[in-house]
């Protein structure tokens, strides 16, 4: 009887401590995510990096940045990660090299095939990720990038264009050449041109600025409108220019970084070097005329007072970094830099929110504009008034990083 007592204790000791083996593992879990919660981001540091680790601590893994439930090939994505590239290169912090290769790594397989990829799509949004492939390339050899570098850069051999030779912005819309597009795919093409081609590809590289330059301008205000419909058919076309019917500032954006990144691959001696040059110049002269008291721009940046309109980060962020590269690398003279600088003092004083731990948050972008597509988008002011506007969207960060890094504040 002893014995059977003696054992059922011994059996009952067993479970017990079983039993609070159990309890403490979630504990000790759920402290360790507490833990990770509530890092703290140092203040010291600069902006640049307060923002790239406030990115790191809300996404740990690069494809859930926008909060996407599953990995996507993305443009925003690949913009963030092209300022991870230079942070990297500033810092030689080897967390920000992983950050952008483990992206590169859950997308693209061990032969160089990209998950969920239809070249027949010829979405020109498709290619601005793959700028992060050279690096990853030239760092590891790994032939699976070259792969992908090469699967990309013939996207631009049957790519539908206009007429006149410009890329359309995507198949589903057909004749149509967006400032956004610029970014997307020429930085791409002008890099790998240079690099693989020789730089025979540099002149149709210089073209598509030429055709939006030629016909997206609008002398009235110094500015772009967002698109250019070569057909004139669209409906929201003006029929006799074919543009947009209003100047987005993201889009002033787009065709501002676009210049200055497809400038590092044009040599002085090139013959469309200056014509770009001249391109950057005079957006940097019409955008200063429009930027706010506080540094910033408006979403409509030609309509400060019409109802609704208000200061956007996105747009903003991305024209501080145009002018401030194009300072920097002697493109502009040397007095915009206190438009670039005046810029970056409204986005962080305005529309940057530091919370307890450090974290940095952008506040006011416009999540998403476009033209055309279901539900079909007008391009009135009222469209560009009525989309979200969110904190942390991708945009903004992106836009934001690559400032930051440039003025290295």
């Amino acid at each position: 009887m002893k014995k059977l007592s003696l054992f059922v204790y011994s059996g009952l000791g067993v479970i017990t401590i079983f039993v609070l083996f159990l309890c403490c593992k979630p504990s000790e879990s759920k402290s360790a995510s507490i833990q990770q919660r509530e890092q703290i981001i140092p203040t010291n540091l600069k902006w640049s990096e307060r923002m790239a680790l406030s990115i790191m601590k809300r996404h740990p893994k690069a494809w859930q940045i926008d909060n996407h439930e599953k990995p996507k090939w993305d443009y925003k994505i690949g913009m963030i990660l092209t300022a991870y590239e230079k942070l990297y290169a500033k810092t030689k912090e080897q967390k920000y090299f992983d950050y952008i290769r483990d992206y590169a790594d859950v997308l693209i397989d061990s032969t160089g095939s990209f998950q969920n990829f239809n070249p027949k799509d010829h979405n020109i949004d498709f290619i601005n990720a793959g700028k992060i492939l050279f690096g990853l390339y030239h760092k590891t050899n790994n032939q699976k990038y070259l792969k992908a570098l090469q699967t990309l850069r013939n996207q631009f051999v049957d790519y539908p264009r206009t007429q006149s030779g410009g890329f359309w912005h995507k198949a589903i819309y057909p004749n149509q050449m967006w400032l956004d597009g610029l970014y997307m795919g020429q930085p791409f093409y002008a890099r790998y041109t240079v690099e693989f081609e020789n730089g025979a590809k540099l002149d149709d590289v210089a073209h598509q600025f030429e055709l939006l330059r030629n016909h997206a301008y609008d002398k009235e205000t110094g500015l772009f409108f967002h698109a250019w419909d070569e057909s004139k058919k669209m409906p929201w076309a003006n029929k006799e220019t074919g543009t947009a019917p209003h100047i987005w500032l993201r889009a002033l954006g787009w065709y501002g970084m676009a210049l200055v990144d497809v400038l590092d691959y044009f040599p002085k001696d090139h013959p469309k070097q200056k014509e770009l040059v001249g391109y950057l110049n005079e957006l940097a002269n019409g955008v200063s005329k429009y930027q706010d008291a506080s540094g910033l721009w408006y979403q409509v940046p030609n309509l400060p007072n019409r109802k609704g309109n208000y200061l956007e980060a996105s747009g903003s962020s991305m024209l501080v970094y145009a002018i401030a590269k194009g300072v920097n690398k002697g493109y502009l003279p040397a007095k915009f830099n206190k438009v670039a600088t005046k810029g970056f003092d409204g986005l962080t004083n305005k529309l940057i929110k530091v919370d307890n731990n450090g974290e940095l948050h952008i506040t006011q972008v416009c999540a998403s504009a476009g033209l055309g597509g279901n539900p079909y988008r007008d391009g009135s002011f009222e469209y560009y008034m009525s989309e979200k506007i969110k904190i942390d969207n991708s945009h903004g960060l992106g836009g934001f990083l690559l400032a930051a890094i440039e003025l290295d504040k």
